[in-house]
Order: structure tokens, then sequence, then C-alpha cells
């Protein structure tokens, strides 16, 4: 089970931090993975992060604004996001994917098993 958190209203420019707590599986086994969703549009691959940490990728649209972690310890994936634009508005989801091969990261969304239920980020102008 995911349970994702810290979305909100902000202005453009604000900063906000997503928090994915996970239960029921081993949380360091586990490649997490962040997407969003805005309205009218398709799901959207967002940020991924390894087992333990070292290994992460990035949409281009969010390179350099945003940054995945993870606390293992807490079963806690985080995703900081910066310079937050209009155009990140959007309902945003962390999975995980309890199958990947030596903890291969992944874009796509139907790698991962497991999905949290979303939290909704709005960024005004």
């Amino acid at each position: 089970q995911l349970q994702a958190s810290g979305g909100g209203v902000v202005q453009a420019g604000d900063s906000l931090r997503l928090s994915c707590v996970a239960s029921g599986r081993t949380f360091s086994r586990l490649v997490m993975g962040w997407f969003r969703q805005a309205p009218g549009k398709e799901r959207e691959f967002v940020a991924t992060i390894s087992w333990g940490g070292k290994v992460k990728h990035y949409d281009a649209s969010v390179k350099g604004r945003f940054t995945t972690s993870r606390d293992n310890a807490e079963n806690t994936a985080y995703l900081q996001m910066n310079s937050l634009k209009p155009e990140d508005t959007a309902v945003y989801y962390c999975a995980a994917d309890d199958n990947a091969v030596s903890g291969a990261i992944s874009t796509g969304a139907d790698r991962y098993e497991f999905w949290g239920q979303g939290t909704l980020v709005t960024v005004s102008s």
C-alpha cells in the first residue's frame, strides 16, 4: 500500500515536497516512481529512484527543478518540487515496482505494480 501526501495550492515559483509512505512490502527492494496526470491529459512520468537511491532519472520537463529521494529506514519516498510552474498542476501519484531486476529504474507506468491514491498539486500564476 502506498500513501501519498503533500499536495496543495501554491503560486508559481513556490516549492512543495510530496511524500509517499509504503507498507506491506520490503521498501528497500522497491523501485519508486512518480507520475502525474493533468486535467484532460494522459498520465506522464516524472521521476524514478533506485533501491538505494543512487540512481535517479527525471523527465526533461522537471529536471533541475524536481528532486526525488528516499529514506529506506522510514519506508518513505519524496519528491521535492521547486520553482513550480502552472503547467506542473496535476494529480501526482507515487508508484512502486516490486519486480525490478537488480533494482533497475523505469519510466514506464506499466512496470509499476502498486500505486498511491494521488495528491493534487495546483500552481497558480
